[in-house]
């Protein structure tokens, strides 16, 4: 059984976790923790989690307690799994952070994004960027995974089949996406309130969104050569789910764009892509660790659309995180991630 440690874990991708790792077959949370909620029990939090984590309770991360895990997630704000990190790989013990702390190469373009230095630039070289679609065999062998943002997760699988076939025009890609309110985590904002978010549509982050590094960072690896991407992602009024439309010209108008999809990600357990004239929905994927994507030509010209769909919570952090888990451990990669979408 794998010992599991959860650090950060009272916000959306921390119960997300626990909900996850509480049906899988070979883990076992044993501690979680938060500074401000030290001694509450995580049942008292999350009633949802009475039966599966009936006596666990949240406690001040200590690195000798979590070093005795056989993995530690790192649930939390961006800078936190900087200052824990080094001490807890050198124990002998696996890290997978859901934070942005290790998602970008570069320490300096890190600190221009996310406002504060890198704390730990000696870990990047090391750190293997969590998309199990891309870097499947250096996840099995990683230490250290930087477990990829959601929108970056539905932009670049939906795009990755025409980077990687040099197909698509990398001077011009447009992505326009949409959240749910989760995507903003459990602290209370003003623009996360019901007032503020229902019957409400808006586009945010217009001149630069700290994703964007992050989306441009893993095409750029596909394609081999700069892409240009203009990205706008957009709050809408719903829970969980992600939804991306991706624009892109075509070089060979010629190509079987849905062949070439299908032959892509035909042995990927978690990306379905539809068929013919079927798009998708958020709702389809809700609760599910699953991309599905959809791939048109409108009226047969050289603009390719392809739309992509995801839940925030799920492919776009804590599954995915559980999956890397899963591939780091020579487990099956489905286990505690086989479950069906929740409609309605």
């Amino acid at each position: 059984m794998i010992k599991v440690a959860i650090v950060g874990g009272t916000g959306y991708t921390g119960v997300e976790l626990l909900r996850l790792l509480a049906l899988h077959p070979h883990a076992q949370v044993e501690i979680i923790t938060s500074r401000s909620e030290e001694g509450v029990r995580v049942a008292d939090m999350y009633p949802n989690l009475r039966e599966n984590y009936p006596s666990l309770a949240f406690s001040v991360p200590q690195v000798e307690q979590l070093t005795a895990c056989d993995v530690v997630f790192f649930a939390t704000p961006h800078g936190v799994a900087h200052g824990l990190a080094d001490e807890i790989l050198q124990a002998g013990t696996r890290v997978i952070d859901l934070s942005a702390d290790f998602r970008l190469q570069d320490a300096n373009e890190w600190a221009q994004w996310y406002g504060q230095p890198h704390g730990a630039p000696h870990l990047l070289g090391e750190a293997v960027y969590g998309l199990p679609e891309v870097n499947r065999d250096a996840i099995k062998g990683a230490r250290l995974i930087a477990v990829p943002g959601c929108y970056p997760t539905a932009v670049q699988l939906g795009l990755l089949p025409l980077v990687e076939a040099g197909l698509a025009d990398t001077k011009q890609i447009i992505a326009s996406c949409a959240s749910g309110v989760s995507g903003a985590g459990r602290a209370a904002k003003v623009g996360s309130l019901f007032c503020e978010s229902a019957e409400n549509m808006m586009a945010y982050g217009v001149s630069g969104h700290r994703h964007l590094p992050e989306i441009k960072q893993g095409l750029q690896r596909a394609a081999g050569k700069p892409v240009a991407l203009t990205f706008v992602p957009h709050l809408v009024p719903m829970i969980r789910g992600i939804h991306a439309t991706l624009y892109a010209t075509v070089v060979d108008p010629e190509v079987d764009l849905q062949g070439l999809f299908e032959q892509r990600y035909r042995s990927e357990p978690f990306v379905d892509v539809l068929p013919r004239g079927v798009f998708p929905q958020t709702r389809s994927v809700k609760g599910a660790n699953m991309c599905r994507i959809a791939v048109q030509r409108p009226q047969g010209g050289d603009v390719v659309v392809v739309m992509s769909a995801i839940d925030n919570l799920v492919k776009g952090a804590s599954g995915q995180a559980v999956q890397n888990m899963n591939i780091m451990f020579g487990l099956d990669e489905g286990s505690g991630l086989v479950s069906v979408a929740l409609i309605p």
